[in-house]
């Protein structure tokens, strides 16, 4: 985990630093190297486009972004 990523799960919008903190703690260093590229793909997204992902009341057309949503969804829920 570098200091970058954790910078950049810093949104200023307390919903999405709970959630992206929390997983860039908890679950990152878990991810092989696709999940994480898909991880900073995620973190380029809008933060209003973030929040709605993340919330699940929208879906992402991409297939390794839809499932690494739902990773960070269920470590929330753990």
């Amino acid at each position: 985990m570098t200091n970058r990523l954790a910078w950049q799960c810093r949104r200023g919008m307390r919903e999405l630093d709970d959630l992206l903190g929390n997983f860039l703690v908890s679950r990152y260093a878990g991810l092989d190297d696709e999940q994480r590229q898909t991880f900073k793909v995620l973190l380029d997204y809008p933060d209003a486009v973030l929040l709605e992902l993340l919330m699940g009341r929208m879906t992402p057309a991409d297939r390794d972004v839809a499932s690494l949503v739902q990773e960070i969804r269920n470590a929330a829920a753990s």
